[in-house]
């Protein structure tokens, strides 16, 4: 036994040597991403539904049976073109009742004036009495008014004859035919027959909450951030599959009237749509550029964490290698980075890896990443 811990000693004491004379641990390699201010433009991104730029519901106006159907449904028509037929000939009769009538108060009227005429003269020596000049003259009158009654029974009577032919009032889509041939239609009960629908442009109605609103208002008012010039918003729209619409859009307004119900304010835009890909009721999300922000850094967010009061922080690397710590004011995201508007200044390295594994105060190795390959990068 003696012999056997005689011969470990050697062993042990070199151990002993070895474990003190073993370099101390090297310091964690970060990676960081050096920032500098820049203007950034501003989007946010808002939910919405598509509707038709323009609907027209075409609805009998004359009563009568509808004698042909001059449309296929899901086609587009034009301003002006014939869908539907009602029988005309109850029109046509009225017509030609209504022409006769003015024929009649017309060839009246000629009487009357020649009669007014003549006692005018008679009148003068004493040939007729006062009395006979002053009723031919109201007959003259009465007359001269049915002539106009006339001519007015004449215009209504054409205004309906011409209601029995049914025409789309705008271009755009028809949709599904609310009646059939041989349908008997009633203009008291403004029969639906079909809608027209334009449906390019087309409108998309998106909803923004009125804190977002009232925010991005004060920053204009302060000059934090600055509109990009003349032109209205662009606006870039995301399917309901997560793909996104080619065609840009245009910002046409925000309503001034904030839904109680919601806290929502409705903003509109519009899109071109000559291909039909977007259709009315249809769930969207949309990209609005609200402005520019001036003087703001871009993080990668994965280089941006939140501490238990929701702050945003992140950590820096100072001239002489160690970490700090700092808090940041964020103000949304554009893309995968973080837009801050204070808490950092130009020059400031700011760690995009190994985050959870340093602390403050620690010293580390660092290599500079680009932007695009931190965001890249997990926590």
């Amino acid at each position: 036994m003696l012999r056997v811990a005689l011969l470990s000693l050697p062993l042990a004491l070199g151990a002993c040597s070895r474990a003190e004379q073993a370099p101390p641990a090297a310091a964690p390699q970060v990676s960081v991403v050096t920032v500098q201010t820049e203007a950034v433009p501003v989007t946010i991104e808002l939910s919405g539904r598509t509707s038709a730029n323009l609907v027209a519901q075409v609805r009998a106006r004359v009563d009568g049976i509808v004698l042909k159907q001059e449309f296929k449904e899901g086609t587009v028509v034009k301003a002006g073109q014939r869908l539907y037929q009602i029988d005309p000939a109850p029109y046509i009769a009225s017509l030609n009742s209504a022409q006769a009538t003015l024929e009649k108060a017309q060839a009246n009227l000629v009487s009357m004036n020649a009669q007014a005429e003549r006692f005018k003269l008679l009148v003068g020596r004493n040939a007729v009495s006062k009395q006979d000049y002053d009723n031919a003259v109201a007959s003259q009158g009465q007359a001269s008014a049915d002539v106009a009654s006339g001519k007015a029974a004449v215009e209504t009577a054409k205004i309906n004859l011409g209601y029995t032919s049914v025409v789309s009032p705008i271009t755009g889509r028809a949709g599904i035919s609310q009646v059939t041939v041989g349908a008997y239609v009633q203009a008291t009960a403004a029969n639906l027959m079909t809608t027209v629908q334009q449906i390019d442009p087309i409108k998309v109605d998106l909803n923004q909450s009125s804190v977002e609103g009232l925010r991005l208002r004060s920053d204009y008012a302060s000059g934090k951030l600055k509109l990009n010039g003349p032109d209205p918003a662009k606006v870039t729209l995301l399917l309901e599959d997560g793909t996104e619409y080619k065609r840009p859009g245009s910002l046409q307004f925000s309503d001034i009237t904030v839904d109680p119900s919601t806290g929502t304010v409705t903003v509109r835009a519009l899109f071109p749509n000559p291909d039909s890909v977007l259709l009315p009721g249809m769930f969207v999300r949309a990209r609005i550029e609200e402005g520019v922000r001036q003087n703001a850094f871009l993080v990668p967010q994965v280089g941006v964490t939140h501490d238990a009061q929701g702050k945003a922080t992140a950590l820096m690397v100072g001239p002489d290698n160690k970490v700090a710590l700092r808090t940041l004011q964020v103000a949304g995201t554009q893309g995968d980075r973080w837009i801050v508007e204070s808490g950092l200044e130009n020059g400031d390295r700011v760690v995009v890896s190994n985050v959870q594994r340093v602390r403050p105060g620690a010293t580390v190795q660092i290599a500079e990443a680009s932007a695009s390959a931190a965001a890249g990068q997990t926590k």
